[in-house]
């Protein structure tokens, strides 16, 4: 059983390197120094709640998409008066969560399975397909988790 502060800790460590990361990706997306630090913000939130998700026993899958629907609700109440530059930070802040472990993972099998001289080929499918199918879930939950919120706010009865 780990214990609190242990727990903490790694939220905190998640939470300051998804931030970084995801300033980093403002960056790539031009940015201003406001809205890096706004990036940096959803990303470090986007990361925190995926970590206590995880922390819970929840599936990556379920836990990404809980940050990035938190995080895309997060941009779209606090930052109302950026429009649509409020989804552009949620976008940013969630990008960390991408998990290109997994993609690397099948690419390789694929291409494992792919050379010339294939040895073991029936027992690399499998976990390639595996790991495939993680990344497309993962990146569907990312997906939706962020588009979600800007289309109940568009709906007049809600």
């Amino acid at each position: 059983m780990i214990d609190l502060a242990a727990q903490a800790r790694i939220v905190l460590h998640q939470a300051f390197f998804g931030g970084l990361a995801a300033a980093g990706f403002g960056v790539l997306f031009n940015f201003g120094p406001r809205s890096l630090a706004l990036c940096a913000g959803a990303g470090a939130f986007a990361l925190a709640v995926r970590t206590l998700g995880l922390d819970a026993h929840w599936t990556l899958e379920g836990a990404t998409f809980v940050a990035a629907l938190a995080t895309a609700s997060v941009a779209l109440i606090g930052l109302r008066g950026l429009g649509a530059a409020a989804q552009a930070i949620a976008l940013a802040g969630c990008i960390p969560m991408v998990p290109g472990a997994f993609l690397n993972e099948a690419l390789l099998g694929f291409f494992t399975i792919s050379a010339s001289e294939a040895v073991n080929a029936e027992a690399a499918i499998l976990p390639s397909l595996q790991a495939m199918l993680r990344f497309i879930f993962t990146l569907g939950a990312i997906g939706a988790g962020l588009a979600i919120p800007s289309h109940l706010a568009r709906r007049r009865g809600f």
